[in-house]
C-alpha cells in the first residue's frame, strides 16, 4: 500500500474514534457509489452526517480541509443522494469535514460541522 494510502487510513481511524467519543453512531465506513466514496456516515442524534476525512502529514500545499473542492463536494452529494435513496432516508442531513494533521510528535484533529451544503438543483 502506498504511503499516502496508509496516512489516509490512519486519519480515517482517528476520525472514526474521534466521532465515537463525541457520541456519534457510525453507520457506514468507506461507502462507495460509482466514483465517489464517503469516508464515514454517522448519526448525530437525529441527523445523518456524511463525513469527508482529509489527512496530511505536511501542509506544504495547504491544510487538509482545503482539499475538499467543488468537484469533491459534487461527488459526495451524488453518493449521499444514492445512499439516502437506498435507505429511504428523508430527514435532516449534514456534510462535515474532519481534517487530520499528523505532526511528528502529535496529531491535530479539526471537525468542521456543516462544512458545505451542496445545492440539490439536479435532483
Amino acid at each position: 500500500m502506498a504511503i499516502h494510502n496508509e496516512i489516509g487510513k490512519q486519519g480515517e481511524l482517528l476520525a472514526y474514534t474521534f466521532l465515537q467519543k463525541k457520541g456519534y453512531k457510525i453507520v457506514e465506513q468507506n461507502w462507495r457509489f460509482k466514483r465517489a466514496e464517503i469516508d464515514l456516515i454517522a448519526m448525530d442524534r437525529k441527523t445523518l452526517v456524511f463525513v469527508e476525512v482529509k489527512t496530511r502529514s505536511r501542509e506544504d500545499y495547504g491544510t487538509p480541509e482545503s482539499f475538499v473542492d467543488a468537484k469533491k463536494e459534487a461527488l459526495l452529494l451524488d453518493a449521499a443522494n444514492a445512499y439516502m435513496q437506498q435507505i429511504d432516508f428523508d430527514w435532516a442531513i449534514r456534510f462535515d469535514i474532519i481534517a487530520v494533521s499528523l505532526k511528528k510528535q502529535h496529531v491535530i484533529i479539526e471537525h468542521f460541522e456543516d462544512a458545505f451544503f451542496p445545492t440539490w438543483d439536479e435532483y
